[in-house]
């Protein structure tokens, strides 16, 4: 351990390591592609070399341009720390700040290899959403926390940390960006030159911002909204075992999907084109079966359909031939979606159907542009099929990975009549904002630092009692959303969600984050919980989340193209008691497409700590339902008013509801 803690403190090491060759036992990032010119080719290198001593540079100049023009970024592989990356139990980091401490932790928490996609390239998920550029900034930046005082906060520029500032004890320990473009260089090939270059990165949602708890995170979400698309389109009574839920994706969203499909009790089929990933899946007990034979599969899912089976099958293959195959063999789809990473469809977001999962990369990597064709292709013979089944009754909704988005720009048929919006729903605008983002429901988190089951275990009691004894006085309008999230945390640890940390996640309200946060902060203070807890989010969320092709698409009063909740959000939580704050550019569904923003913070049972989750949770809910009640949102509404009699020092700004007639006989 004190090994440990002195490579912590060293920082950058004294000694230039020797050169290292590629781990072959973790999955790689694909080839990024060649995008600088020779000039700033000599820019990355210069830039990357900021961060050792000249003696060095010579060597290690060779050594980057290599990287870059092989890999497509300087990695500073050489620099990768030889100890195991994992979240040890806090009291094992080197820290004078106990915040400090635990921000390490949940950063080892996204680079560990159980949890991270592409963990040497600092990839957490999606396929492009980095935690740090290079290696020389991780190093830093645990440095940096290490020596960190409770009166200095870190500022952390995409990856780089810039320094340890002055502050104050209430103030954030770290501000976190990630990807803050000038607007008109945030389009996709301005994300590739600049992360070439060393200057700024794609941190995705929770990759970026330190709170990636492994597929968990992704799995709730995923079972409330499949569990709801089958509520909303089976006949009343009808049950969802035996109905097909079609998708595909097992790397870069974690394979979430087999997991929420066994959850929400139906036939989940999900393709997957890595071969590893989804092995890597079915290895992990994310899946429950492996298929590489289509014919298999069919007389499988047959099979399943006849005896009605929860079961969940993993096809190693291309999801449109499934989708394809499918409606020829007349396999009745009930509910699909797709879960690939398509906010970044150029770099392994997508791989086209009819070639290798080799030979893509290697057209990423040597022929971008006839990769870019090739996907389109596949999105138009996707979107094709999908057509196909949605005229036999399947119910298809957008999962806010920018599936119709990049689908339309290839020209598939996805529009809806008038040629502007999507013929299909995102989930957020027929399942998620309605039910859950409206009322105030989101993907509220924890983390055990102990690392302890036991605390965990802990937790989920403290959370399960919270919230039935909030059943008993809900309004009717959230009893189903509490009725869905006590069986989830009910049955938690028996499905297994943990990955990595010892973490939680479960949808709860305003009212809801505030009692089990002062619960779990009153049980470290008396002993019950043996260290301190984070409380996070996904920026998935109610608030924090700015994207109108995903978490403001039901906006409908024109804003959804604005970025000022998640802006108000991030500066509103910073100075109401959160641990660390973040806000990125990009997340889900594209670089350019949303501005997203998260926080941390840390119960430790102290006073001060129940003053600060009881101001923040309290904002960074009730900030995003007040803007969601002033586009007339009727659930929104609801809550806010709901809200406005319990909480007196609230007021808001409320929308007077205007007659239709009136603007019909303006407009006749």
């Amino acid at each position: 351990m004190q090994k440990f803690k002195n490579e912590i403190i060293q920082g950058i090491p004294n000694q230039l390591p020797a050169k290292v060759a590629l781990d072959p036992s973790v999955s790689h990032a694909p080839v990024r592609k060649q995008i600088l010119t020779k000039d700033e080719e000599r820019l990355a290198i210069a830039n990357a070399l900021r961060y050792f001593p000249a003696g060095w540079h010579e060597e290690l100049a060779a050594d980057f341009l290599e990287e870059l023009r092989r890999y497509g970024r300087i990695y500073m592989y050489r620099f990768r720390p030889t100890y195991a990356m994992y979240a040890r139990p806090i009291e094992e980091y080197p820290a004078q700040s106990r915040q400090a401490a635990a921000i390490m932790l949940m950063i080892q928490n996204n680079l560990d290899p159980a949890v991270a996609q592409h963990p040497h390239e600092l990839i957490t998920y999606g396929g492009n959403g980095a935690v740090f550029q290079n290696w020389a900034q991780y190093l830093l930046t645990m440095q940096y926390l290490a020596k960190m005082t409770e009166e200095q906060t870190l500022h952390m520029y995409s990856g780089h940390p810039m320094g340890l500032f002055p502050s104050s004890t209430s103030a954030p320990r770290v501000v976190v960006t990630n990807g803050m473009m000038i607007s008109n260089y945030s389009k996709p090939d301005d994300w590739e030159r600049f992360n070439a270059l060393g200057v700024t990165q794609y941190g995705q949602m929770t990759a970026g911002s330190y709170m990636y708890i492994g597929p968990q995170g992704i799995v709730h979400g995923t079972t409330i909204t499949v569990m709801n698309a089958f509520r909303k389109h089976l006949k009343k009574g009808d049950s969802s075992r035996g109905k097909i839920f079609l998708t595909s994706g097992l790397g870069g969203m974690s394979g979430a999907q087999p997991k929420a499909g066994n959850i929400a009790s139906c036939v989940t089929v999900c393709a997957e084109v890595n071969p590893a990933a989804a092995r890597k899946r079915h290895e992990q007990g994310w899946v429950d079966e492996l298929h590489e034979n289509m014919q298999g599969l069919i007389a499988r899912v047959k099979q399943a359909i006849q005896e009605e089976e929860v079961v969940s099958l993993a096809y190693i293959g291309n999801v449109v031939d499934v989708w394809e195959a499918f409606y020829e063999q007349e396999v009745f789809v009930t509910v699909g979606s797709d879960q690939t990473s398509l906010h970044n469809p150029w770099s392994g977001g997508y791989y086209p159907v009819g070639y290798s999962f080799e030979e893509a990369n290697r057209m990423i990597a040597e022929e971008p542009e006839e990769f870019k064709k090739a996907v389109q292709q596949s999105l138009v013979r996707q979107a094709n099929a999908i057509n196909k089944h949605a005229a036999r009754g399947t119910y298809f909704f957008d999962y806010g990975n920018a599936f119709l988005l990049e689908a339309s720009r290839a020209g598939a048929d996805v529009l809806a009549v008038d040629g502007i919006n999507f013929k299909y729903p995102s989930y957020v605008q027929d399942i998620l904002g309605p039910m859950c983002f409206d009322y105030g429901f989101g993907p509220f988190r924890w983390v055990c630092t102990s690392g302890k089951a036991e605390d965990l275990r802990t937790t989920d009691r403290i959370a399960l009692e919270v919230m039935k004894d909030l059943q008993k006085e809900a309004p009717e309008e959230i009893k189903q959303q509490l009725a869905d999230n006590i069986k989830w945390i009910a049955d938690a640890e028996e499905n297994r969600l943990v990955v990595g940390s010892q973490a939680r996640i479960l949808y709860a309200d305003a009212l809801g984050r505030m009692k089990i946060a002062k619960a779990f902060n009153d049980a470290v203070q008396t002993g019950q919980l043996s260290a301190p807890v984070v409380l996070g989010r996904d920026h998935h969320d109610v608030s924090g989340t700015d994207s109108p092709y995903r978490e403001t698409s039901n906006i409908y009063d024109g804003s959804k193209f604005t970025a000022d909740m998640a802006i108000h959000n991030v500066i509103g939580d910073s100075f109401r008691g959160a641990t660390w704050v973040s806000i990125h550019n990009g997340g889900g569904v594209g670089w350019g497409e949303v501005i997203n923003g998260g926080f941390g913070m840390l119960l430790d049972g102290s006073a001060a700590a129940e003053e600060k989750l009881r101001n923040m949770l309290f904002f960074d809910v009730n900030n995003g339902i007040a803007r969601r009640a002033w586009a007339r949102n009727k659930e929104a509404m609801q809550a806010i008013e709901t809200e406005l009699q319990r909480s007196p020092t609230l007021k808001v700004t409320k929308a007077e509801l205007v007659d239709t007639a009136v603007l019909d006989k303006l407009f006749e």
